[in-house]
C-alpha cells in the first residue's frame, strides 16, 4: 500500500479539482488517498466517481477547524458518516464563519491601503471555502508582497496581524467527541504547527486522546526529523496511529507535495481497526 491521508482540492483551498487530485495520486503510484479539504466533504463524490475501477481507493476525509487559545487546530476526520446530520450542520457553520471571516479580512486590509477587493478572493477559491491563502494570494496579486508566505504576518494576516480576523470555531477536544458521534476516526493535523508555528501544548494533546483521538500526523512536510520521531514516539506511547500526509494543496507549494511523504501500512492498519 502506498498511502497519503491528507490532500487538499478546489473545494477548499488547493488547486486540484478531484479529478485532478486523483490524476497525480496515481502518477506519484498511491493506492490510498484521502481527500480532506477544510470544513466541507463537497469534493468527495467527484473523487469516488473518479477513482472507481483505477485501483486508487478513496478514504473519505475531511479537515475539521477547531481553535483552542487563541490558535488553530485541525483535526482530520476519516470514515465518518457523510450525512450525519449534527456533523455537517457544524461544517456548515464553519463554511459560513469562512465567508464573513474572508470578507472582514478585505475590509481590514483595504483600510490599511491595499488595494485588494472580496470579488477577487471569492474568484480564486473556486467557489470553494475562502481561507486565508486566498486572501493571501489577492495580496501577491496586488504587488503588497511578494509571495504568499510573506502576507502571513502581524502586518498582515499572520495570527494576531493587522488585517487578522480570529475564526469561530469548536475546542479541538469537541472536535473529536464530533468526529466520534459520526462514526469517523480522528487525527490531530501537523501538530508541531499551533499558533505561528509553535507546537500545540502536551497537554491539549493528553485531553484530545482522552475524548478518543485516534491518531497523530506525525510525518508532514513541515516537520523536520526530529519532530517526526517525537509524535511518532507521542502516539505510541498513548496507543495512537502514527500517520504520514502530504498535505498537499496542489500547485500552491513549489514542488508539488502529493505522496511525498507517506503513511506506513501498519499505522494506517492500526488506524482502520480503530473505526
Amino acid at each position: 500500500m502506498e498511502i497519503d491521508l491528507h490532500a487538499h482540492t478546489t473545494y477548499s483551498d488547493g488547486t486540484f479539482s478531484p479529478e485532478e487530485s486523483v490524476a497525480r495520486a496515481r502518477e506519484v503510484g498511491l493506492t490510498i488517498l484521502s481527500i480532506s479539504d477544510h470544513d466541507t466533504t463537497g469534493g468527495l463524490p467527484r473523487a469516488f466517481a473518479a477513482a472507481d475501477g483505477t485501483g486508487l481507493e478513496i478514504v473519505p476525509g475531511v479537515e475539521f477547524s477547531a481553535l483552542y487559545d487563541g490558535g488553530g487546530v485541525h483535526v482530520l476526520a476519516y470514515w465518518m458518516d457523510l450525512d450525519h446530520e449534527e456533523f455537517q450542520a457544524e461544517l456548515r457553520r464553519l463554511r459560513d464563519d469562512r465567508l464573513a471571516r474572508g470578507e472582514q479580512m478585505v475590509r481590514k486590509l483595504q483600510a490599511l491601503g491595499h488595494p485588494i477587493v472580496l470579488r477577487r478572493v471569492r474568484e480564486l477559491a473556486k467557489g470553494g471555502n475562502i481561507g486565508r491563502p486566498h486572501v493571501a494570494h489577492a495580496l501577491v496579486e496586488a504587488g503588497v508582497v511578494a509571495t504568499i508566505k510573506q502576507a502571513f504576518t502581524t502586518d498582515l494576516i499572520g495570527t494576531g496581524g493587522k488585517g487578522h480576523v480570529e475564526k469561530h470555531a469548536i475546542h479541538p477536544v469537541e472536535a473529536v467527541r464530533l468526529i466520534k458521534r459520526a462514526g469517523g476516526v480522528a487525527v490531530m493535523a501537523h501538530p508541531a504547527l499551533w499558533r505561528d508555528g509553535v507546537p500545540a501544548p502536551d497537554e491539549l494533546i493528553e485531553e484530545m486522546v482522552e475524548a478518543g483521538l485516534d491518531g497523530l500526523e506525525a510525518d508532514h512536510p513541515s516537520h523536520d526529523p526530529a519532530t517526526r520521531a517525537r509524535y511518532r514516539a507521542m502516539a505510541h506511547r498513548f496507543g495512537l496511529a502514527a500517520t504520514g500526509s502530504s498535505d498537499c494543496h496542489g500547485t500552491r507549494y513549489d514542488p508539488v507535495r502529493m505522496g511525498s511523504v507517506r503513511t506506513h501500512p501498519d499505522e494506517y492498519r492500526k488506524l482502520q481497526r480503530r473505526r
